[in-house]
């Protein structure tokens, strides 16, 4: 349903039939109504306003039976339509919005610019049919008053301003836009006749002179200066890419806003967004649109202010500028009239520029401004637009994501333009997604660039990069001066500051990707925050969010030119220094391991560019100190963020360093590194007690378990003498994983749980995901699947918000595992899947060891023994390369023995088992033990034998208090079905009972002559 007030009061459907609604009382509800736009209007106001003194006998109930009547027409017309006419406490209403009301459509259109389309909309005058009613009074002098505000704006026949303007002859909007429509239909003298019409009128009327805008007007038309609505765009000669959303916002704040200042660095594409943006709102504008060009009006200039209105007359053919200021401001105004202005590159002479906009937007209503400048205006009112540069490819993009990026698309455009057999192809994809990159996606240098491709190609284009401002030397020849090389657009911008200002932005060029106000001063040697915020108005400085409030960054090209201007003022080594030092006191400053390390692992994700910087220059100056402190505050946030490499990487250049070499020890064991055990017999006899407890925590993987327990008791005892807390949680959370080894439930829920409040009260999140990550596990040893599920997927939370990725994979990893024992092997496969990707991504090899297991085991339970197979193959190769035994070794073999089996190759499958076995016992895994008895049960020729080793499985598990899961009745049914039909009942079960006497290893010695 569709309602009209512009014009006769009317209703529609849908489908456009107009809504019959009998009654003049029902019909002037529907006005009232639709006067108030969807606002409540009390049942006693309308009865006013309906019957005024003229009350009928029950006045409630007949405006009752009236509102009936109106929802009956709505929905005899458009069935549901009856709910439109809404009641609550506060009254009366009708459900109307933009698209359904034509008062609101006008408003919104009007707003857009789309003047003839809201103009359009008008049937007559508004509340034709009830204009004499008093509760339609205020919105019919509203949208009266509205719609002429628009007239005068809009492009109208000479006929019909006429009409308007014998209709408000006092009007001067109305009479000034009369007077332009004469005279550029060539009726001058009429359009002074015009004047002379409203000169008297208001001299007999109100005893007034007619505005200083309007008399400038008229002396335009006099001296023939009024310039044809017209617009002085240069046609552009390539195409805008990459830019239409931000086409469309501008356009957008041009309707609301009568300035918008396109900002940005240079080269980002401030005037070529602007011509477009002006050349495709051109028509919303009755007098044209005007370019301005302020690049050659300087600050040198004897009178700028002359300078600028001298530009303005130029532009818009004005031949006679004589005249004081305020006289030449209002004959521009009278000018301008309902006009885009754009004012282009203002930044030389801003504060110049400011107060003649300001002027001009004063004295002409009608006037909009589109301002281009490296900084804003700041006038009221002033939308500041940021034109970002293009978008580029992210990191390892596959060729696909590149091409989608615009600053690729402009790069490819310009280039195949200057060669034309250039093209992207999956061989140039990833130097283009560099070259994009490492010019920061500014459509200057990219356009520079592309020029170069012919002769040097991409490759060798992003190779001469680190001299890009001889290889981006030459520009096309018709551009400024300014536009035609990098280091002239930069020396541009460079030249308009002021010497503090130069300092500081030469200074910032030493932070590798931006850093923080406090890093700033800390390089600058002093507090430069306001200097920041002038420089970021200057578009020189890019503010970016941060975890602790805004940084900033200087872009590519820009750091580059800061850099030699720091050689040649001589401060490179004094503030490369500086940055050294302040960065080894900022990551010591940092909590990795209390309530305030997630905020600590984001301030250093932030700087970790620049944390590489300043310890690659300790190095490099020799500075070993500095250095040792990087590393060893570094380290513990490498490992939470999986950072392996560069942890080894880092701490390798200090090979003689003990706080580096206990570090170096555990990241070699993560990386499943064969030096490993060389490092540790090196480094732990001068470890402290956090350097024994990390080599404990790291080898435990790779089945340094023994060693590994005399450290962890003997770091607790120092923790405990030191009244580390976090220490002796850390100890105790690592036992637990022992405990889980050796499948011993009691010991692991009991330290994983101690682990767990200890660390709660710290407010740790790495160990309280740990220690709830082993409490799943003793879940899950202990058959409570759907608790082990729920705080392995409560560690993955913790994780996940950490942005700890290694121990995402690992709770993701726990949680296929637990879905595995449950029997939900499609659970098992997606968590699978996705956390052999993490782990992959960030070099776990345990954890992708753990993942594959998870793959292999929902493999075979789904009959896909060939893919479990392959998986478990590869895992046992990887196990068997390592110097030391790792942990699911004994798994894998047992997984494999049981896939063999299955296949038929039962000699295989009891070597397997029988291996198995053995590297259990060497960690006393009871579950491991079982299953491998439980296996070689299957496989072994003498089923008596195979009987006792059913019982001695059997037994264990009840003295252990390990059950069997559901999913592994299978694996031992096939095994007793097997042993028993062989047997008969009663030989079965006496060989069992002799097993159930047997423990696991006794019973394994019984197997010697078979293997």
């Amino acid at each position: 349903m569709r309602f009209g007030v512009l014009g006769p009061v009317t209703a529609w459907t849908d489908a456009g039939e107009p809504v019959v609604i009998q009654g003049l009382k029902v019909r002037a509800l529907l006005a009232d109504l639709l006067a108030h736009e969807g606002r409540p209007v009390p049942a006693d106001r309308l009865i006013d306003d309906l019957w005024s003194s003229q009350l009928p006998g029950n006045p409630a109930g007949t405006l009752s039976a009236k509102v009936s009547q109106l929802r009956r027409a709505f929905e005899d017309a458009e069935p549901g339509s009856r709910a439109l006419v809404q009641s609550g406490p506060a009254g009366y209403s009708i459900a109307v919005d933009k698209l359904s009301y034509d008062a609101l459509t006008f408003a919104d259109q009007v707003e857009a610019g789309a003047l003839s389309e809201a103009l359009a909309l008008w049937r007559g005058p508004a509340y034709a049919d009830f204009a004499d009613e008093a509760f339609v009074e205020t919105a019919v002098a509203r949208l009266t008053e509205q719609r002429l505000a628009v007239l005068e704006r809009a492009d109208v026949p000479v006929s019909e301003l006429t009409a308007l303007v014998a209709e408000h002859p006092l009007r001067e909007g109305l009479r000034a836009a009369h007077m332009r429509a004469l005279y550029r239909a060539g009726r001058q003298s009429e359009a002074l006749d015009s004047f002379e019409e409203l000169r008297q009128l208001l001299l007999d009327e109100l005893g007034l002179d007619p505005s200083p805008p309007l008399v400038a007007l008229q002396q335009s038309i006099l001296a023939q200066a009024l310039p044809q609505a017209r617009s002085n765009l240069p046609a552009q000669l390539s195409e805008l890419i990459g830019r239409s959303d931000a086409l469309d916002a501008i356009s957008s704040s041009l309707s609301t806003s009568r300035l918008v200042t396109l900002t940005g660095p240079g080269g980002v594409g401030k005037t070529r967004l602007a011509l477009a943006t002006a050349a495709a709102v051109a028509d919303r504008f009755a007098d044209g649109v005007v370019l301005v060009e302020l690049a050659a009006v300087t600050p040198d200039a004897i009178s700028v202010r002359d300078s600028l209105t001298d530009a303005l007359h130029v532009a818009l053919d004005l031949r006679d500028s004589a005249g004081s200021a305020a006289a030449t401001v209002e004959r521009l105004a009278a000018v301008l009239g309902s006009r885009l202005l754009v004012l282009d590159n203002c930044e030389q002479v801003i504060a110049e520029v400011a107060d003649l906009a300001d002027d001009l937007l004063a004295a002409a209503p009608g006037l909009r401004v589109l301002a281009t400048s490296r900084e804003p205006l700041n006038l009221a009112g002033e939308v500041v637009w940021a034109v970002p540069p293009l978008d580029v490819p992210a990191a390892a993009s596959d060729p696909g994501a590149v091409a989608d990026c615009s600053a690729v698309q402009l790069f490819v455009a310009r280039a195949s333009a200057a060669a034309r057999d250039f093209a992207l192809t999956a061989d140039n994809a990833a130097d283009v997604a560099v070259l994009c990159r490492r010019l920061d996606g500014i459509p200057f240098a990219l356009e520079l660039a592309a020029t170069r491709v012919r002769a040097l190609g991409v490759r060798g284009l992003v190779a001469r990069l680190d001299d890009r401002f001889r290889l981006l030397a030459t520009g096309h020849r018709g551009a400024a001066p300014r536009q035609q090389t990098l280091l002239a657009m930069i020396d541009w911008s460079w030249e308009l500051l002021s010497p503090e200002e130069q300092v500081v932005l030469r200074r910032l060029a030493v932070h590798a990707d931006g850093c923080t106000a406090e890093a700033a001063s800390a390089v600058c040697d002093d507090d430069v925050l306001e200097v920041l915020v002038r420089l970021v108005d200057r578009s020189l400085v890019v503010p970016v969010h941060g975890a602790d409030g805004p940084r900033y960054r200087l872009l590519e090209s820009v750091a580059a030119y800061c850099t030699d201007k720091l050689v040649a003022a001589g401060e490179l080594e004094a503030v490369r220094q500086r940055h050294l030092e302040y960065y080894v006191q900022l990551v010591e400053s940092a909590q990795l391991s209390g309530d305030g390390q997630n905020r600590w692992l984001r301030v250093l994700d932030e700087d970790a560019s620049n944390l590489r910087t300043a310890f690659d220059r300790a190095i490099a100056t020799g500075q070993s100190g500095l250095a040792e402190r990087l590393v060893d505050a570094m380290a513990w946030y490498w490992f939470l963020r999986g950072r392996l490499a560069e942890a080894v990487r880092s701490l390798n250049a200090l090979p003689d360093s003990e706080r580096a070499g206990a570090w170096r020890t555990g990241f070699l064991y993560l990386q499943a590194d064969s030096g490993a055990a060389a490092e540790r017999e090196r480094w732990l006899p001068t470890a402290d007690a956090r350097g024994q407890w990390w080599i404990a925590f790291t080898s435990s993987d790779v089945g340094e378990l023994q060693t590994g327990q005399v450290l962890l008791e003997r770091s607790l005892k120092t923790f405990e003498a030191d009244g580390d807390t976090w220490g002796v949680a850390a100890v105790l959370v690592e036992r637990a994983k022992h405990a889980h080894v050796r499948s011993d439930v009691d010991a692991l829920r009991a330290d994983a749980a101690k682990g767990l409040r200890l660390f709660q009260s710290l407010g740790d999140r790495w160990g309280m995901l740990q220690a709830t990550s082993w409490l799943g596990a003793a879940a899950e040893l202990a058959g409570d699947f759907d608790e082990a599920a729920r705080l392995h997927s409560e560690s993955a939370q913790i994780a996940e918000e950490l942005e700890l990725w290694p121990e995402v994979a690992g709770a993701l990893g726990m949680l296929g595992w637990t879905a595995v024992r449950q029997g939900e092997y499609s659970a098992a496969r997606a968590h699978g899947d996705r956390a052999l990707r993490l782990a992959v991504e960030q070099g776990q090899r345990a954890l992708q060891a753990l993942a594959e297991i998870v793959l292999a085991f929902a493999a075979r339970r789904t009959g896909d023994l060939d893919d479990a197979e392959r998986r478990l193959r590869l895992l046992l190769d990887a196990a068997r390369s390592q110097t030391e035994a790792v942990l699911y070794l004994s798994l894998v073999l047992d997984e494999l023995g049981f896939v063999l089996e299955l296949k038929g190759d039962l000699a295989a499958a009891l070597k397997h088992h029988a291996e198995a076995f053995e590297v259990a016992a060497g960690y006393d895994a009871v579950r491991g033990l079982c299953w491998a008895l439980e296996g070689m049960a299957a496989c072994v020729p003498d089923k008596s034998l195979a009987a006792q080793l059913l019982g001695a499985a059997a037994a264990t598990r009840a003295r252990e208090q390990h059950l069997s899961a559901a999913t592994e009745v299978d694996d031992l049914a096939r095994a007793v079905e097997a042993v028993r039909g062989a047997l008969g009942p009663d030989a079965y079960e006496l060989a069992y009972a002799q097993g159930g006497l047997l423990t696991p290893q006794e019973a394994f010695d019984l197997l010697q002559d078979v293997l």
